[in-house]
């Protein structure tokens, strides 16, 4: 994450906070954020600067104008201004940083080869919990090159139970006790 998105997505957060809208332009950020993402060349047109800022403007009040919060929507206007509307995605990590930092939440990025059920996710959160002392939020991704077994991602610390995790560790002891 760039300096730039910390200092916007913090300044937002800020202000969300002192204006007691933290949720609702959280959640909105989110909601264009996946917008922007499902949309990318309406971002590339946002950032065109031979479109004159004006035009740029007025395409971002129709969008979002009557629907988001008119500080998010001048936010979005603000990095269109400062040709850094690509920063958008970090500014919304960022926020969502301090939000979870504020409210005691880690965030969790749990990678399996298949889904896990509902009462694996829970059992896992309730253990991650245990472990970090707060609130996780749990993010499941698939990956078809993990044989069995998971890898947990939580505040920075890899928590790795693969099989390919455990015969590595095994064939690094072997070599430790052959040499």
């Amino acid at each position: 994450m760039t300096q730039t998105a910390r200092t916007y997505g913090g300044s937002l957060y800020e202000l969300a906070v002192e204006e007691q809208l933290v949720e609702a332009i959280g959640g909105q950020m989110e909601e264009i954020r996946q917008i922007f993402h499902e949309n990318a060349d309406y971002m590339k047109l946002l950032s065109e600067p031979s479109i004159p800022w004006e035009e740029r403007t007025k395409l971002i009040d129709e969008a979002f104008g009557s629907q988001a919060q008119k500080y998010l929507v001048n936010f979005i206007k603000l990095l269109c201004e400062r040709n850094i509307l690509r920063e958008y995605g970090s500014c919304c990590e960022e926020f969502r940083r301090r939000y979870n930092a504020d409210h005691g939440i880690a965030e969790a990025v749990v990678t399996g080869a298949v889904a896990l059920s509902d009462a694996q996710i829970e059992a896992l959160k309730q253990k991650l919990e245990k472990i970090s002392g707060k609130k996780v939020s749990l993010v499941q991704k698939k990956d078809t090159s993990v044989v069995a077994g998971l890898r947990v991602e939580l505040e920075g610390k890899l928590l790795d139970g693969t099989v390919q995790s455990r015969l590595s560790g095994l064939s690094r002891k072997l070599d430790e006790i052959i040499v």
